[in-house]
């Protein structure tokens, strides 16, 4: 029952790579989940998809063949290729989220302690707070305005920029730090940024602070008050970059879970004529419980399906019904690859490999599969034939060693329609540091696994 490395298949690597160099590009300037939704929606618009809101305006009708997608408040996107098959019969999902852990500034986050301005902060998901200090570290997100101007903010990136960081104990005054166990030796409290130390000339009440909003007025017309009205988010400053002597793999920041929204949308885009309605879904707030109005457990994936199928002329609250329990899902989500530092908390015979090809977890959940889908045996095996008809390396995995921890992800969600879903991505290590890796031949599997689904399942 062992896999095959991937590598040993390709005699010309050229389109592995090829992938991978797009893929780079794109982690190195998409790191929020705003940044991947406008770019995507850019690529997408290139492809002919048209923005469904237009098409609803004009009253059009949508038939086989047609594309559109839907943008929900900036931050999720739904896209949608018509198949030939009624919509009631059911779509092909790919279903990833594009949001990553990371460091959000909070509403009033600027202040100054002894002659440095800082920025308070909250962390975002599954963090290791202790990884986030020392780094160079970047500003990226959008200040709305009360005029409606939505400012957007990128600071760091350029190599012209400044970078700003948290900093950290120095090791010659650390030994109570030392003592303290991992979870509480940096504090959630003291993860504040440090962005300034120059005092602003003439002003005597907190002129380094006055300085830095100085600095923010000039460049982006950003007052104290904008940051009531904000979203900054804190990443790690710098480029995906190829890993290893021989380049096999990508280090970048937010693999978890753009490893797998890339490749779904790539899929997407590489479709033309469908069989069944293919769909793109691509969602926020996973790493915080899927919640809120962009997350995946809102209405929206299903209040737009309802609208698109009503512009097919194929709507009734009881086809919505019968197109969501009909559909088949692929979570693409990230799965654990094995790491030979750690062997105690994996289980060999059920361990994701880096290079040996997509990874698919029946059930993730923690302990005793508590909050996992837990895919049916059928479905599986449906699946395990298109991938080895269309000849794409795949695996088997679980989340490390029974009562070693666990996680979770979107498939639970659809699953309550009762469509049938699995959890399929791509093995990552370091998951959820600033500095994910994952290997390129997997990155292109799941691509190649992903068109398979679409075209074939």
């Amino acid at each position: 029952m062992k896999t095959e490395n991937a590598w040993k298949k390709y005699k010309d690597r050229t389109p592995v790579f090829d992938f991978s160099e797009k893929y780079k590009k794109f982690m190195s300037t998409c790191k929020t989940e705003r940044e991947c939704v406008d770019e995507m929606i850019s690529q997408a618009e290139k492809a002919g998809y048209r923005n469904l809101e237009e098409v609803l305006e004009k009253g059009e009708s949508l038939r086989p063949g047609d594309k559109v997608y839907a943008n929900n408040m900036g931050k999720t996107l739904a896209m949608y290729l018509i198949g030939e098959e009624p919509i009631e019969k059911g779509m092909r999902i790919l279903g990833a989220h594009v949001d990553s852990p990371r460091l959000d500034l909070k509403q009033n986050p600027l202040y100054e302690d002894t002659e440095m301005a800082l920025l308070d902060t909250h962390y975002y998901g599954g963090v290791k707070k202790y990884q986030w200090v020392t780094l160079p570290l970047a500003l990226h997100g959008v200040a709305a305005k009360k005029n409606g101007e939505v400012v957007k903010v990128v600071i760091g990136e350029d190599p012209a920029d400044p970078v700003v960081g948290v900093s950290d104990l120095l090791i010659h005054l650390a030994a109570k730090q030392q003592q303290k166990t991992a979870a509480e030796v940096i504090e959630g409290e003291k993860l504040d940024i440090l962005v300034g130390s120059i005092p602003l000339e003439g002003e005597e009440e907190e002129p380094v602070k006055a300085q830095i909003l100085q600095i923010l007025k000039e460049k982006y017309g950003i007052e104290e008050e904008d940051f009531l009205s904000a979203e900054l988010e804190v990443v790690p400053a710098g480029e995906a970059r190829d890993y290893g002597l021989d380049r096999s793999m990508v280090m970048a920041y937010g693999h978890d879970d753009r490893v797998c929204a890339y490749p779904s949308f790539m899929a997407m885009l590489a479709q033309e004529n469908v069989k069944y309605t293919s769909v793109c879904l691509l969602v926020d707030k996973e790493e915080i419980g899927s919640v809120g109005a962009t997350g995946m457990q809102s209405r929206f994936f299903e209040n737009t399906t309802a609208e698109v199928m009503n512009a097919a002329g194929q709507y009734s609250e009881l086809l919505l019904r019968r197109a969501l329990k009909n559909s088949k899902m692929l979570s693409s989500d990230v799965s654990a690859a094995y790491d030979s530092n750690y062997p105690e908390v994996m289980e060999k015979k059920n361990a994701a490999y880096l290079g040996h090809g997509i990874t698919f977890n029946k059930y993730t959940g923690s302990r005793g599969k508590s909050g996992s889908n837990d895919a049916n045996a059928e479905y599986m095996a449906s699946l395990r034939r298109v991938m080895e008809e269309s000849g794409v390396s795949f695996q088997t995995a679980e989340l490390g060693r029974v009562d070693a921890g666990g996680g979770g992800t979107i498939a639970y969600i659809l699953a309550n329609y009762n469509m049938e879903v699995i959890d399929c991505g791509v093995a990552v290590l370091n998951m959820h540091a600033p500095w994910e890796i994952a290997s390129k031949v997997d990155i292109y599997e799941a691509f190649l696994g992903y068109c398979a689904f679409l075209k074939n399942m």
